[in-house]
């Protein structure tokens, strides 16, 4: 009967643990379609194209009274926008562990996010300042509820369910990223049929991500359950804010390896997340290509990443994960190098790149995450991941930022997007001399066959 009791026990446990991760892949559901939507397809041309209608006669616009070449006011709003999440992430961190309670503090960031987001459909005419304040709130935002969001898979999967759980949100996210791409793209060509403008076409494509946001964030607020903080449990108090970060620093400095893993990281990944939220631009203002044209690409990106990631893990199965990263970093640098010579007003290349692009750009991050996972000290897995969201924020302001002093320099699409290639070789370069081997022993973790 004892048997019987622990056997219902575990099953109860289990059902209870998949219906938390069911809920939590609908995050990922939720919060993608702004990503995709909003950052990478809608947001660049058309606050660009606000900018460029409040411009002088020499192009640039005044924020503060500091000139800004119109053209690049969209990249130094992103670069801001993870400035501040960079400065708030270390406080909502602490603040979660020393309270224990994530879930009102995701509720808090997600739906700040949203809102933002949602009153996007206000940007019109030359009020691109209110563009760029949105867009620095909904972005960090974004990256605030994303470490939130990621700090819970430590707590409902177990090691063994770990990856399979965390492809799936994944999966979740790209699924939700096409669907809704396909009815703006429908919405978008079909505006005349709506009685719509273009303009108001993109309002409504900007402003449902964050309704989309918001409605579907509901479901891991609901099905997800705080815990009380391991810290608080062993009757340690959580450091505040940046000094919790700076002791994570202090113990990594001692796996020296698994912080020079974090540093290449952290180089190329700025690159990869500056070619996402730039190339719409790149593709309408230097190419001449319609929003239609875009929103196919990334379209095409989004499908192109998940066989991608399964062909890029089976080649890390036969040539461990270490050399398949360095081999999608070579693809990375071939492929800004080939949209350098793009011919301008020629979709069909673009698509080509599209192509090259969501063929590594799932494997890249997949396989990036997933051989940390081995350099981190066992017991420490949820403090080093914290570290790891923010070094993937903490550099990824040094791309939209070189990219948009480029163009400013010198007026050229082309070569913004060529200065990008110094984060994929210089990635490489990092990389290439971690020797990951002794980093995984030097964790204390057994080193698999292929690495």
């Amino acid at each position: 009967m004892g048997t019987d009791t622990v056997r219902t026990g575990a099953a109860d446990g289990a059902a209870e643990r998949r219906r938390e991760q069911r809920g939590w892949y609908f995050y990922d559901w939720a919060c993608s379609v702004y990503s995709t939507s909003v950052l990478t397809v809608f947001l660049g041309p058309y606050l660009t194209s606000v900018a460029e209608n409040a411009a002088d006669a020499d192009g640039f616009v005044h924020p503060l009274g500091i000139p800004v070449r119109a053209g690049s006011f969209f990249a130094y709003s992103v670069s801001l926008s993870v400035v501040v999440a960079v400065l708030v992430m270390p406080l909502v961190g602490a603040a979660a562990d020393r309270s224990g309670r994530k879930k009102p503090l995701l509720a808090a960031a997600a739906y700040t996010g949203a809102a933002a987001t949602a009153a996007l459909f206000f940007l019109d005419g030359d009020r691109y300042l209110l563009g760029g304040v949105l867009l620095v709130v909904a972005n960090a935002a974004q990256s605030v509820a994303m470490m939130l969001y990621n700090s819970y898979l430590p707590q409902i999967a177990p090691p063994e369910e770990r990856d399979a759980v965390s492809s799936r949100g994944w999966a979740f996210g790209y699924a939700a990223g096409s669907l809704v791409l396909v009815v703006n793209l429908v919405l978008y060509t079909g505006h005349a049929s709506f009685s719509l403008s273009e303009s108001e076409a993109i309002r409504v494509c900007l402003a449902s991500a964050g309704l989309w946001w918001g409605a579907f964030a509901l479901i891991p607020l609901r099905r997800l359950r705080d815990r009380r903080s391991e810290a608080k449990a062993a009757g340690e108090a959580a450091l505040p804010g940046f000094r919790q970060v700076a002791a994570t620093i202090r113990d990594m400095r001692r796996h020296p390896l698994t912080l020079a893993f974090l540093l290449a990281y952290l180089v190329y990944n700025d690159g990869i997340q500056t070619v996402i939220s730039q190339a719409s631009i790149y593709g309408s203002e230097e190419l001449g290509l319609g929003q239609s044209t875009l929103i196919g690409a990334v379209l095409l990106v989004q499908l192109l990443a998940v066989a991608g990631a399964l062909g890029m893990g089976r080649l890390a199965r036969i040539y461990g994960a270490k050399r398949t990263i360095l081999g999608s970093l070579v693809a990375w640098t071939v492929t800004l190098a080939a949209g350098y010579f793009l011919p301008a007003g020629a979709p069909v290349w673009f698509f080509v790149l599209a192509a090259g692009i969501g063929l590594v750009l799932g494997g890249s991050q997949a396989l990036s995450r997933s051989l940390f996972s081995h350099l981190i000290p066992p017991g420490k897995e949820a403090e080093y991941f914290s570290a790891y969201e923010m070094s993937d924020r903490g550099m990824s302001w040094l791309g939209p930022l070189l990219f948009g002093i480029t163009y400013q320099l010198t007026g050229s699409y082309r070569d913004a997007i060529i200065s990008l290639v110094v984060f994929f070789v210089l990635g490489f370069a990092l990389l290439a001399r971690v020797p990951v081997r002794r980093a995984i022993s030097d964790a204390g973790n057994p080193v698999p066959e292929r690495i």
